[in-house]
């Protein structure tokens, strides 16, 4: 197995265990699995309860309260989905999870089968008639808005049908009649209410669910950011095992050498192994002197400000856009940490000022009494005015489109703004007087700490 195999498989199941049933595909991709993943022993369980409920009523209604109504036909749909529910868990197990339209399916019978008892029971006279509300807001919260839509018509057509047939309602002798106003008055508030409710369930659920899916992208991504600091720490500690090995071959070739005649096959043979030792001993004193030299190590190592900048916008130079590094002010710590959060919301931020530049891209790091402030400025067309004030959402196309077609950043920023915000930080988005956008970092000296300058 390779190493890259090895990473992506563990990404993987990261996000699964930070999002069951879920798998992290971008942002279409989770939006399309997260919704109509319904287990089928909530819509079961949900359906018991309804069930339970249904024939305590239609028991009190007839036996308690002594209202005449059509026993066997009432018991006899409050039996058709008992049995179904149990024909359903004895097929299926109880973690199966349906689909979008499983699902629909579903709670559209359920529509159906109260509407079926109402029938016989009153119509939209019965108060019971408002239960049409729970089906289409099961909906709303975890199906697709198009399977909503379509319940909601199918409750639709159920309370018309309804509103003009159904059986008397049941009642101590003849049952009064009902005028059609007031009738009409209760088919308008269900309709208005199912779909008041059912709306506003929707978008809640949507804005969670868009919520959750961006967390879980930023945790992929800081998992991936903190591997590959984690293979710097790995690389660090294999330079210093590996230093006393080389060292012995170069002592022993250094010894081979000496008694071989000067000149002949041998000793140059032992001359290659003895300078290729030593680059190999060089390359590893590179890999575990840094760490060493700065003081700092593993995940959590620290940089000077100006490293920390070049190293999150060199990966990001080209031809047709230059980036310039600046540090400006009196800097009052020597390092800064280099966290993984950091690297990917700066470099994240240089990356799409770099996109949509015409030519340049400013970096300034700017020290102040008590602050550090890391600005990103472009010379492009900047933020558009509708959509400054959102920037940092996930989901939210930040900039203008230009002539040729370039998007602007969505969960990218998200992303960059929710790991930056994690080690203490500020961000200001805003569009310069004079055209482009910029960004504006900062942080506090107690979030930065490091080493005080004396």
């Amino acid at each position: 197995m390779t190493m890259d195999s090895v990473e992506t498989n563990t990404g993987d199941n990261q996000a699964d265990m930070l999002m069951p049933g879920f798998r992290l595909m971008g942002p279409d991709g989770i939006h399309q699995v997260a919704r109509g993943r319904v287990r089928l022993l909530i819509l079961v369980l949900i359906r018991w309860f309804a069930l339970v409920g249904q024939l305590l009523a239609i028991l009190i209604v007839k036996f308690a309260m002594g209202f005449d109504l059509p026993l066997g036909l009432a018991l006899s749909a409050v039996g058709a989905s008992a049995l179904l529910n149990v024909a359903v868990s004895v097929r299926h197990t109880k973690s199966k999870r349906l689909s979008n339209r499983e699902a629909a399916v579903s709670l559209a019978y359920d529509i159906v089968q109260l509407a079926a008892l109402l029938f016989l029971t009153g119509g939209l006279g019965n108060p019971f008639s408002i239960l049409f509300l729970v089906p289409v807001t099961i909906s709303a919260t975890v199906l697709s808005l198009r399977s909503t839509l379509w319940l909601g018509l199918v409750a639709l057509v159920c309370i018309s049908i309804l509103s003009g047939f159904h059986m008397p309602l049941p009642w101590r002798g003849v049952a009064p009649p009902l005028p059609q106003l007031y009738v009409t008055g209760i088919w308008a508030a269900l309709v208005l209410g199912m779909g008041f409710i059912s709306v506003y369930a929707w978008r809640i659920a949507e804005e969670a669910r868009r919520m959750g899916n961006a967390l879980a992208e930023t945790q992929h991504v800081l998992a991936r950011e903190q591997k590959m600091s984690a293979l710097g720490g790995l690389a660090a500690a294999a330079a210093h095992e590996l230093g006393t090995p080389l060292g012995t071959i170069a002592l022993v070739a250094k010894e081979v050498a000496s008694q071989l005649p000067e000149g002949s096959e041998m000793a140059e043979d032992m001359a290659l192994i003895s300078s290729q030792t030593a680059r190999c001993r060089e390359i590893l004193g590179q890999l575990s002197r840094s760490p060493e030299a700065e003081g700092r190590g593993g995940e959590f190592s620290r940089v000077g400000l100006a490293t920390l900048m070049e190293e999150a916008a060199d990966s990001y130079r080209s031809i047709d856009v230059s980036i310039s590094v600046d540090i400006k002010g009196t800097p009052w710590t020597e390092f800064v940490p280099r966290h993984p959060e950091v690297l990917h919301g700066l470099g994240n931020f240089i990356e799409n000022a770099a996109d949509f530049a015409h030519s340049h891209v400013t970096v300034e790091g700017i020290w102040e009494a008590g602050t550090l402030s890391l600005r990103v400025a472009d010379d492009g067309p900047g933020y558009s005015a509708g959509i400054l004030t959102r920037l940092g959402e996930p989901y939210v196309t930040s900039r203008t489109f230009d002539d040729d077609g370039g998007g602007g950043m969505g969960l990218g920023v998200f992303i960059a703004k929710t790991l930056l915000e994690r080690t203490g930080a500020n961000l200001n988005f805003s569009n310069q007087r004079g055209g482009g956008a910029e960004v504006v970092i900062t942080w506090p000296k107690s979030a930065l700490g490091g080493k005080e300058r004396r």
